[in-house]
């Protein structure tokens, strides 16, 4: 996603890809960034691209593109070149990623959205846009200035933006459509699509995503759409080819961001007093297959 981003982006603005896999790096130096997009059209995009933070200009926006794991280190790195007046943006995945770069980059210089485009990483510097749609960003008044020079240049770079005063519905309105899609394609290995078209996993589907809206609810907050079930649906449909990250994780033996999109489900019903039986079960699964990767049969 941070390659996707980053990509278009540098058709518009001066941007620089940080990331510590040297592969993909120096591939991108090479040659270019390879951006497969939605219709097949493969496009080489030059990019800047190091794996040093310290070789990073001064910027007056960091994209947060990381596992919630690295969510602190990339805050650490974006500390080092962010501007003492710019804005660190986050579009991840989960809950907890803002507090957590609000330790380290201060409350006033964070601001969190959500976006529905898909990308799946093909190998070293090669990328495929595998699902587009709007990108939502949580508006404050103090950060009001700023927010409107990125969102002038995401939409120049191609993306469709809308700001939003309500965070809690933007990110707890993805954490929902990331808890019926993420962990299911990881155990069941297979594109995004396919879980709406297998009944069995269509049911895993609404029972995980009726789990999860019953938490919100209980936690007051106003989701960004009156049909939660048909909203992952149709995500499910519109970026049908995409393989979710937790599957590219999973497929690479890597850690999962469970923690952060399940199980944070599963955190919340426990302290509110909501059952979340099959959040549940679907959590010790992916623990389970992240244990199993040092002795898993191919």
């Amino acid at each position: 996603m941070g390659s996707l981003f980053g990509g278009k982006l540098s058709r518009v603005a001066e941007v620089t890809l940080l990331d510590p896999w040297e592969e993909h790096v120096a591939a991108m130096q090479r040659d270019g960034l390879h951006l497969t997009e939605i219709d097949g059209h493969e496009e080489v995009i030059p990019v800047t691209a190091t794996t040093d933070p310290d070789a990073v200009p001064e910027v007056n926006l960091a994209i947060i593109f990381v596992k919630s794991h690295a969510t602190r280190q990339a805050s650490e790195w974006a500390a080092r070149f962010l501007a003492a007046d710019g804005l660190a943006l986050t579009l991840q995945n989960g809950v907890g990623n803002v507090e957590t770069m609000a330790e380290v980059l201060g409350e006033h210089r964070v601001v969190a959205g959500v976006t529905s485009h898909g990308a799946t990483l093909l190998g070293p510097g090669r990328v495929r846009h595998a699902g587009r749609g709007p990108t939502y960003i949580a508006i404050r008044p103090k950060v009001a200035k700023g927010l409107a020079a990125v969102v002038d240049t995401f939409e120049q770079a191609g993306f469709e933006v809308h700001l939003s005063t309500d965070l809690d519905s933007l990110v707890w309105g993805k954490l929902i459509i990331n808890v019926g899609i993420n962990a299911l394609t990881a155990i069941l290995r297979v594109p995004n699509g396919q879980l709406v078209k297998i009944p069995a996993a269509s049911e895993l589907m609404a029972q995980v995503v009726d789990e999860a809206v019953a938490v919100c609810r209980a936690k007051g907050i106003e989701l960004p759409y009156d049909d939660p079930l048909g909203r992952v649906r149709e995500v499910a449909r519109a970026t049908a080819t995409n393989r979710a990250s937790m599957l590219q994780d999973v497929l690479r033996g890597a850690p999962t961001e469970i923690g952060v999109i399940n199980e944070a489900i599963v955190r919340e019903g426990e302290r509110l007093g909501v059952e979340t039986p099959v959040n549940r079960v679907i959590v010790t699964i992916i623990r389970a297959i992240e244990g199993s990767y040092p002795v898993r049969v191919s």
